[in-house]
């Protein structure tokens, strides 16, 4: 707001001011131009006085005068009435005035803080207040501790002193009436008395002729003060002595001067600099004096003004919905140019070239070229000052001071009053009566004109002229007291005016001994606007009550009172009127921010209409700062189109493209129409400030680029299947990224690394990561491979609801290249594509191949992704670092259809970049971390080049989709090595690894190796057999070591293990279906290596991943119980009497695949300790058939293997045991059966020690005494020996299906593993139940003992009995019938046991009764022995029966312990089945 240096005192004092007119003669006027001057700018740089004076008012009593300025002027006279308005040219000076009164550049910031704002003020405030200007923000960091800094507005300053200065003189008041003037003549003259009266003749002409209505004259005796101009340089200075005493003589010695200058020369002095006072008056003197300029260059430049407000008003084109606005919403200062099109800028630009032209510079309104007051020496500057003073204090102060008491004394004899008006006026108004507050309205407008000698008049004169001398208290008596009486007279222009001095003085009264009236200026302002239609009278009285309330700290009434007199009759005063009330908003105690923005933006729109552009700009731009990023969408909108417009039109195209950008950057709430336009104003802009010469890139702000989505894939995409081939799934940016997935692929990776390394992982591991997204690990350099490409997708949204084309979209890309010695160029040479690109030449493709998109469309509001592609020639660091392409707005409607608009679209395509700047992970691992944001580097667009590197393509041939449970289906693979390079150290790994086998070179059979020959040949490796199913078995020893990898990485078995540049392979795979039904995903990931070592590339991977839909087949349930067979009857089972294996076998498939039913073919077992021995088929069956829903029980005989078989040299080796129950005999233990086998059993033996680590991991740490940890384990282990079994059963079978009228022959095989004696075992694995909810313990608590199985116990000793089926006795000669039996005790441990018999039988309570009802023991009821290991006992016993019939001899209770363990009780064993024995009577 308008701050001025002197306080609001000084202001006032200096706006009223004595007028001295100035009339010189010829020759005086010669001797002043010597300093490029005349007699009137010479003397105002010293019109103030730096002395007090001194008057006595009407009372005698003495009234100071202090810090008084007068103000010397010459005459100019003109004939024309005064007006109530200023001229055009006075408006045309007022314009110039504010014009040429700019921000200055580089000029201090100041900064006002409001709440939660901070709004800054720097007077270069296009700069620092614009959204894309950051800086002022150190600034503001500064000097944020101080308190609220005042903001100065110099152009408002400068209005309003011209507009005060270049008010026109008025009938109704004194103040700017000339109360003197000098007659000015030099001493060169022959007859100076005569010119002098010449000079007195003139003036008294102009004044009193009545042909001159300005200047105006205070008094008709006007004071005459007669100067003497003597030039030192060239007059006679005893002349002028001589003359000036003849003066003083005639008009004595207080109304005459002499005057000496020019005392220095321009040759004496050239290389002496002497100040020069009147640079800061003569530019708004001349300025002033343009009044009397040719009206014609005012109608220019009126007409030039009205073209700028009309390119602002009708540069609107009417298209589509805008001719709908109404004529209101178009002139609505803020309405928007709804479809503002590139033309209007052409008109602008038009506009802004005259202007320019136009523009005076202020230097070259000065006289002369040389400076001012160059004949002037200080001495002469103090004759000047000396000469004012002297001028002042003997003249015009006793002047003014003889008139105040001749009007007083004409006033008290006319009025009849006492002695004085200053002692009446004291008894009228002193009583503190409140003055009315306001006026009737008249019956005309402006009321009565009194005739010059009017009392009322003299009272106004006489108020004027206390007023002038400072004289407050009394002037405001008269000015009451002819208020009073112009408002009974109805002279309404008259009480206007003495209303406004009234509160002025008022207000100037030292001490303060009434309060300001604010509403007296109130009312004169309301009367000279609305009564007298006097604008220019209502601005001066605003422009006074507006500083003081705000000196007062009345923000809000200045506020108030300024925005009425806005009005549409100007636009330049309606502009700063506002601009100064959004001042006292912001400086309010309470700052009210966002009216202070508001009227800023109404401020800046009528500087725009006004011309003023520069002024319009810089409030825009101050608003801004409210608006910004505080959800006001469209208000920034407008904001920021207007600062584009008027900076385009400024010739700022910089910042013009920054406000346009930031319209198209944000979130726009603007309709399609309103986008488009800002679009096209944009390009428009853009495309003037990137001349066709330009090099550099510029930036573009549309589409926006999602960095952190920006996807990097390192190599070529896949290839699609060719025919009956299907490819490698590998990496593709088609695939979405997961986190879970990533993990597996690196868990397979190290398996893969740590086989190929004799199991170690190197420490410099790094997983490959073909796809690098915002998830990957981006810390390090990625690395590619030369000739390979390197695909970026880009991902760009397009914010506008309009479409945007893009053209030639491509990549910007530095290189820098290795340091090789055989390479001429120098290590570390850099290369670019920018340079080119910024001059659209097609680059050179020596270094880095370049893909252009041509054409790219984004429709409104799409997200759209773009793969662009580099290819590189050479190693070294690639840094893609942007993206570059044309921007043009897609044609819509019909606009495309015409030449016109096809050209138009044609111009507005702009070539620009923008950068691809990627954010990395922010860190938080620091203590520093954590108090600041940081963020880490992310190089996923920073890739290595490295020298060549092996490239391998899969192809799978006849891989199914769908297969049985278990089912066998043999599929080839291909591998094919297309790069130039050799490859070498191919593994597979796999999340299966038991669905898939390569099958081992030793078990291999020889079977086809190119599917088409292999279509009706069986997977397995067969014999034709001719012997009766099951009746005789095959055994086979073979090794684990040639089936199974510890690593469970499988090595690829090619040929010379190397595949050369170009060459391909095919191998067959066979595949097995997994046991579980439904979809399984299954991945494998293959690795090879270059034949080349020391690479930074030490390998390559691929991935690939299938899906297989297992449907059901066979549910298979197998147990074992040892055989009742006598021992002398099986001399092969020794200690063991034979065991019998028992297999379930049901068809749970439901016709799923149309598979019709199935055929068990064959059964094999494969142990280290176990065998099958014989099929037991009662019925003697040749084949086993099983449809939906059936069920089959097979019944083997198992022993175990011969002792020479268990070698301790073939500890590892399994027998394979061939039963087949049909006439073709499968060899289980090649491949593919036989792989398999191992890799099940793998599986399982793996899924079993995680089960034991997690159960023993889960388990707390027990506080009991170690023994009996100790004690427990042994005897379950000891008790688990007895009953392990370790036999493993392939059961093979063969489906028939009928697909598409035609009967295909599965085959598959499924594996069970019986662990334990007597505890069944299944094909299909138990489905996990869920774990109950355990309640939180904070104790540990003592884990239970460990107490061995009861089933496992109770096994220790297997029992037979021996005696004879049937039995003859003669009951009628011996009624007892005693029948031996032989009870036979078999340990089946590796340690003592005791054993305890008791023959005795049982009730039904379990009470021992000695007598049965059926037959009883007889002898000795109870045994106690003791049985080595695996000691073979036989006891003989007594059965006694009373009559015949069928009886059951399996009564015996046997008991067992382990003799170590005494403290524990007897077990009961299990014995086998009913022993039925048949007792017949002769």
């Amino acid at each position: 707001m308008a701050q001025c240096v002197q306080s609001i005192q000084e202001f006032v004092q200096d706006s009223f001011v004595p007028m001295v007119a100035v009339l010189c003669s010829e020759e005086a006027l010669r001797v002043t131009r010597k300093n490029n001057l005349n007699f009137a700018e010479l003397l105002r740089p010293f019109c103030r006085l730096t002395s007090e004076g001194h008057i006595r008012d009407p009372n005698n009593q003495v009234q100071v005068v202090k810090n008084l300025r007068i103000c010397v002027n010459n005459v100019v006279t003109s004939p024309s009435s005064a007006s109530t308005s200023l001229s055009p040219a006075q408006r045309r000076l007022l314009n110039e005035v504010v014009l040429s009164c700019q921000p200055q550049e580089g000029a201090v910031t100041s900064v006002t803080t409001a709440g939660n704002y901070e709004l800054n003020f720097s007077d270069d405030s296009l700069n620092a207040s614009t959204p894309w200007y950051s800086v002022w923000r150190e600034t503001l960091s500064e000097i944020k501790t101080s308190t609220i800094f005042t903001v100065t507005t110099p152009w408002f300053e400068a209005y309003r002193e011209n507009f005060l200065q270049s008010m026109p003189a008025s009938d109704h008041e004194f103040l700017n009436h000339y109360l003197a003037c000098l007659l000015v003549v030099s001493s060169t003259e022959e007859v100076p008395v005569e010119q002098f009266l010449r000079l007195s003749q003139e003036q008294h002409r102009i004044q009193h002729s009545g042909e001159y209505t300005s200047p105006k004259w205070f008094i008709p005796n006007t004071l005459k003060y007669y100067v003497l101009l003597h030039d030192m340089s060239e007059g006679n200075e005893q002349r002028a002595e001589t003359v000036y005493e003849d003066m003083k003589q005639r008009y004595g010695s207080q109304g005459c001067y002499l005057l000496k200058m020019n005392s220095r020369t321009f040759s004496a002095g050239q290389d002496e600099q002497m100040p020069d006072p009147w640079c800061q008056y003569l530019h708004k003197n001349i300025l002033r004096n343009q009044d009397t300029l040719d009206e014609s260059l005012t109608a220019d430049s009126v007409a030039v003004e009205n073209s700028i407000c009309g390119a602002d008003v009708n540069s609107t084109s009417s298209t589509g919905k805008a001719d709908e606005v109404s004529s209101n919403l178009q002139s609505h200062p803020l309405q928007l140019d709804s479809s503002s099109s590139s033309g209007n800028l052409h008109a602008l630009a038009a506009i802004n070239t005259d202007l320019k032209k136009g523009m005076r510079d202020p230097d070259s309104s000065n006289q002369a070229a040389g400076s001012h007051g160059a004949c002037l020496t200080l001495n002469d500057h103090d004759r000047i000052r000396q000469f004012i003073q002297e001028f002042t204090f003997r003249g015009l102060l006793p002047h003014i001071e003889k008139n105040i008491r001749q009007l007083n004394d004409q006033l008290v004899s006319r009025k009849g009053l006492s002695r004085s008006l200053f002692t009446a006026t004291k008894k009228w108004f002193g009583g503190g009566k409140a003055p009315e507050k306001s006026i009737s309205e008249p019956k005309s407008t402006c009321g009565l004109l009194y005739p010059p000698e009017a009392p009322e008049l003299q009272i106004r004169k006489m108020a004027d002229l206390c007023f002038l001398v400072q004289h407050y208290e009394l002037a405001y008596s008269c000015y009451h007291t002819a208020k009073k009486d112009f408002v009974s007279d109805q002279a309404m222009l008259y009480a206007a005016g003495a209303l406004e001095m009234a509160a002025v003085s008022a207000f100037l009264q030292g001490g303060a001994p009434r309060p300001y009236p604010a509403h007296y200026m109130d009312t004169a302002i309301q009367t000279y606007r609305d009564v007298c239609k006097n604008m220019v009278l209502a601005e001066r009285c605003a422009l006074f009550s507006a500083e003081i309330l705000k000196s007062q700290g009345k923000y809000s009434e200045a506020a108030t009172l300024l925005i009425k007199m806005t009005s549409e009759d100007s636009d330049l005063r309606s502009a700063l009127l506002l601009e100064q009330a959004a001042h006292c908003f912001i400086n309010m105690r309470n700052p009210m921010v966002r009216k202070f923005a508001f009227h800023m933006i109404l401020a800046g729109h009528r500087f725009s209409k006004a011309g003023q552009r520069r002024h319009a700009l810089r409030c825009y731009c101050q608003a801004m700062q409210v608006y910004r990023e505080r959800g006001w969408s469209l208000a920034e909108d407008h904001i920021n189109f207007t600062i584009g417009r008027q900076s385009f039109t400024l010739g700022q195209p910089e910042n013009a493209v920054a406000a346009f950008r930031q319209i198209l950057v944000s979130d726009s709430r603007q309709t399609a129409t309103q986008q488009g336009a800002f679009l096209r104003e944009y390009l428009y802009v853009h495309k003037n400030v990137m001349g066709p010469n330009e090099i550099s890139l510029a930036q573009l702000p549309l589409p926006c680029i999602h960095a952190s989505a920006t996807r990097v894939y390192f190599g070529h995409e896949r290839r699609l299947a060719e025919g009956e081939k299907q490819a490698a799934t590998h990496v593709s940016l088609d695939q979405e990224f997961d986190q879970d997935l990533s993990a597996m692929w690196c868990s397979l990776e190290e398996q893969l690394v740590a086989s190929a390394n004799r199991g170690v992982i190197p420490v410099s591991f790094q997983p490959t990561q073909c796809c690098l997204n915002s998830q990957t690990d981006n810390l390090r350099h990625p690395l590619a491979v030369v000739e390979e490409p390197v695909i970026v997708e880009v991902t760009f949204r397009n914010p506008l609801k309009v479409s945007l084309a893009l053209s030639s979209l491509s990549l910007l890309w530095w290189f820098t290249t290795d340091s090789t010695p055989s390479k001429e160029k120098a290590a570390g040479e850099t290369f670019t594509n920018e340079e080119t690109c910024a001059v659209g030449k097609s680059h050179k493709d020596d270094v880095v191949t370049t893909e252009v998109i041509q054409d790219f469309h984004m429709g409104p509001e799409e997200t759209k992704t773009a793969r662009l592609r580099l290819l590189p020639h050479r190693t070294g660091q690639l840094n893609i670092v942007g993206v570059v392409y044309n921007l043009s707005a897609a044609p819509t409607g019909k606009s495309a259809e015409t030449e016109a608009g096809q050209q138009d679209l044609d111009v507005l395509v702009v070539w620009g970049k923008q950068d691809l700047k990627i954010r990395g992970p922010r860190l938080n691992l620091t203590k520093e971390d954590k108090m600041v944001v940081r963020h880490g580097p992310d190089r996923r667009l920073e890739p290595i080049i490295t020298p060549p590197m092996p490239l391998m393509e899969v192809f799978f041939l006849q891989f199914p989709t769908a297969l049985l449970c278990g089912e066998i289906r043999k599929a080839y693979v291909e591998f094919c090595n297309v790069s130039g390079v050799p490859l070498c150290g191919l593994r597979v790994a796999s999340t299966h690894p038991d669905f898939f086998t390569f099958g081992s070179q030793a078990t291999t059979p020889l079977t086809p190796v190119s599917p088409s020959s292999a279509e009706n040949c069986s997977a397995y490796k067969t014999l034709a057999v001719s012997l009766q199913p099951g009746s005789e078995s095959t055994e086979m020893l073979v090794s684990a070591k040639d089936f199974s990898q510890p690593s469970g990485v499988m090595e690829i078995p090619i040929e010379g293990g190397t595949l050369q540049p170009g060459e391909s392979t095919q191998l067959p795979l066979w595949l097995r279906g997994p046991d579980q039904e439904g979809v399984h995903e299954i991945n494998f990931l293959f690795y090879y290596e270059s034949t080349e070592k020391g690479l930074k590339i030490s390998h390559r991977v691929l991935r690939h991943t299938v899906f297989i839909c297992a449907s059901r087949s066979l549910s298979v349930q197998a147990s074992a119980c040892r055989s009742s067979v006598p021992p002398h009857h099986s001399v092969e089972d020794k200690g063991c009497g034979g065991t019998l294996v028992f297999i379930d076998v049901e068809n749970i498939n439901t016709s799923e695949g149309g598979v019709r039913e199935f055929h068990i073919v064959q059964v094999s077992s494969s142990s280290r300790h176990w065998r099958l021995h014989k099929y037991i088929n009662p019925n003697k069956e040749k084949d086993c058939k099983l449809s939906s829903r059936e069920r089959a029980k097979l019944c083997f005989r198992a022993t175990r293997c011969k002792p020479h078989q268990t070698t301790s040299d073939d500890l590892e080796k399994y027998t394979f045991v061939d039963l087949n129950l049909g006439n073709e005999r499968i060899i289980s233990s090649s491949t593919p059966c036989g792989d398999f086998f191992f890799r099940c059993c793998r599986t399982s033996e793996f899924k079993q020690v995680d089960l034991v680590s997690s159960m023993t991991g889960s388990v707390t740490k027990s506080q009991g005494p170690l023994s009996v940890e100790r004690r427990d384990s042994d005897i379950s282990d000891i008790a688990k020996k007895c009953n392990e079994m370790d036999l493993n059963m392939i059961i093979i079978w063969k489906a028939y299906v009928v697909e598409d009228n035609k009967q295909l022959i599965l085959e598959g095989q499924l594996h069970v593993a019986l662990q334990t004696m007597g505890k069944p075992a299944s094909s299909l694995t138990p489905k996990e139940e869920a774990q109950e909810m355990v309640l939180l313990k904070f104790k540990s608590e003592l884990p239970p003992p460990v107490s061995p199985p009861s089933a496992e116990l109770s096994q220790l000793i297997k029992t037979n009995l021996h005696y004879p089926e049937t039995y003859t006795h003669p009951f009628v000669q011996d009624s007892l019938c005693l029948v031996p039996v032989t009870l036979i005790l078999s340990n089946c441990s590796l340690a003592q046991v005791d054993v305890v018999i008791d023959l005795r039988h049982r009730n039904t309570n379990g009470e021992s009764v000695e007598v049965h009802g059926s037959f009883s023991w007889v002898g000795q009821t109870q045994y106690r022995l003791q049985l080595k290991a695996q000691e073979v006992l036989g006891l003989t016993l007594r059965a006694c029966f009373l009559r015949p019939g069928v009886y059951n001899l399996n009564t015996p209770r046997v008991l067992a312990k382990l003799t170590d363990q005494s403290g524990m009780s007897e077990t009961s064993q299990q014995t086998a089945g009913p022993a039925l024995i048949i007792i017949n009577n002769v």
